[in-house]
């Protein structure tokens, strides 16, 4: 019993973390790095470089990424339910079969972004926006079950 005890401890405590939750990334410059698969809930990316960074697979619920750099960023499959873009700029970035459920992205600049499977439901975003993401919206959220093309609502545009 003490064995397997001590064999349980030993591989509990060896294994790497990948929590990043909570931790203030705040005006840093992370250009390509790789937090995916990280849960990084909560966690700050105020006026933050992300570009080229890896954030797939990512549990970023209520994160801020206010005012982020996100150009030829991955999100895709990640969970950005409540999380604040307000002033962020996504340009290449890939929302791939992306919860962005409730989300803030006021003045948030789109250029160029995968969306195919992202769910925008309650996400409050101009007319245009919309439009240009209704040209190429398709798929349904593999977490969410919701169609892209819906989330947008994007027969009432």
């Amino acid at each position: 019993m003490r064995f397997i005890f001590i064999t349980v401890l030993i591989i509990v405590l060896t294994l790497p973390s990948r929590s990043y939750a909570a931790l203030d990334y705040g005006k840093q410059s992370l250009v390509g790095t790789d937090f995916s698969g990280s849960d990084l809930k909560g966690a700050t990316f105020y006026l933050t470089d992300l570009q080229d960074a890896n954030l797939s697979d990512c549990e970023l619920q209520n994160a801020t990424l206010y005012g982020a750099k996100l150009k030829d960023t991955n999100l895709s499959n990640s969970n950005l339910k409540e999380v604040t873009l307000d002033s962020a700029v996504l340009d290449g970035t890939d929302l791939s079969n992306t919860n962005l459920e409730d989300s803030f992205a006021y003045s948030t600049q789109f250029e160029n972004v995968k969306i195919q499977g992202a769910d925008f439901t309650n996400v409050f975003l101009p007319k245009d926006i919309v439009r240009k993401f209704c040209e190429t919206a398709s798929g349904t959220n593999p977490i969410t079950n919701r169609d892209t093309r819906e989330t947008l609502e994007c027969d009432y545009v």
